[in-house]
């Protein structure tokens, strides 16, 4: 009783030193992880060429690991810059729904019989006694800023993993002189590759998916600046649960501010919402059951843990890494209870 106690108080400390070590480390932990996450998409796109008919024929290895690079950068890079256009042409156009967001606010107050109608004056006078406006904006020029440039230094770890990948199980082989070590250590290694590559591959494509779909939609109201919702959308789809009401949250917030009229408000929020269910209640669970073998309760909590070591980046990496780390955990048998907690049916 007192050994397992002592374990226990020491893998608690452990944990904790090691969460404080990656929260003061989060600038430097963050761009490797994606870099890493970046290569296993490359990875994947190259399989999946190689599986395409005649193309293992007509392209080499190193061919489609070229363009799987080339597709991959094109398309980080791409929706950077819609990013930061959309937002700048946000701004741009700001002052013109102006007057429709006010109506907005006012029917709000009317609703809720509030007895002073607000108008630009009050809301200014109330908002800027509570914001800077200088700092507001000197944060979003050092957001885009920041995405730009961790964009980059992504990209460029992610080429160095590339080119370390040739001689990666020659590393693996030369860890132990055990054979038996060094083939526990290559099943985990494969056993990570396989589940990682396969969520990753395929929640890319439900992502993908479910952006196309959103935008069609918002491009069949009319709601602007559609291509710019419809690859945050995307973006947020890699986030569990929360991600699914914030991408309709937002379309949603630019309709009534664009729109002003809750018939057409209602008009992409319906469509949005059943697209967002039947994903996230169909393809989604399918993903994270037979791919990675994580329960609900796990994710959620890997959620709020991941996000308050790492803010927004923790939420997008937290599903890969728990999964990760159940696997390595169910290899060790201090470890494994933990494993089979963390897994959706208790088999490991």
């Amino acid at each position: 009783m007192n050994e397992r106690l002592q374990a226990f108080v020491y893998g608690a400390a452990l944990a904790l030193i090691i969460g404080w070590v990656l929260y003061i480390g989060q600038d430097v932990f963050i761009p490797i992880v994606f870099g890493i996450l970046v290569v296993y998409v490359i990875v994947g796109l190259t399989r999946l060429l190689g599986k395409v008919p005649f193309f293992d024929r007509i392209l080499p290895l190193q061919v489609r690991y070229s363009l799987s690079i080339f597709l991959i950068a094109f398309g980080l890079l791409e929706s950077v810059y819609l990013l930061i256009a959309s937002i700048d042409s946000i701004v741009a156009v700001a002052p013109q729904y102006q007057e429709s967001l006010l109506s907005t606010i006012q029917k709000f107050a009317v609703f809720f019989h509030i007895e002073t109608e607000p108008t630009w004056t009050t809301l200014r006078q109330d908002l800027l006694a509570q914001i800077s406006i200088q700092r507001l904006i000197g944060v979003m020029l050092a957001s885009v800023s920041s995405i730009v440039v961790s964009v980059l230094v992504v990209l460029l770890y992610a080429s160095f993993l590339l080119i370390e990948q040739r001689s990666f199980s020659a590393k693996i082989a030369n860890l132990s002189s055990d054979p038996r070590d060094v083939a526990r250590i290559q099943q985990i290694t494969t056993d990570i590759n396989a589940r990682i590559g396969s969520y990753l591959a395929l929640k890319t494509f439900v992502s993908i998916l479910l952006g196309a779909i959103s935008w069609v939609v918002m491009a069949f109201v009319g709601l602007e600046f559609a291509g710019f919702w419809a690859v945050l959308i995307v973006l947020l789809n890699y986030v569990p649960y929360i991600g699914s009401f914030l991408g309709v949250l937002f379309p949603v917030f630019m309709a009534i501010v664009q729109f002003g009229n809750l018939n057409d408000v209602l008009v992409l929020l319906l469509p949005l919402t059943i697209v967002q269910f039947l994903i996230g209640n169909f393809l989604d669970p399918y993903i994270m059951g037979n791919s990675l073998n994580l329960s609900p309760f796990a994710i959620l909590v890997s959620l709020t843990i991941w996000s308050g070591l790492w803010g927004i980046p923790g939420a997008f990496l937290a599903v890969p890494i728990t999964a990760i780390m159940a696997i390595v955990f169910s290899e060790f048998a201090g470890t494994r209870p933990v494993a089979v907690l963390l897994s959706q049916n208790g088999r490991i």
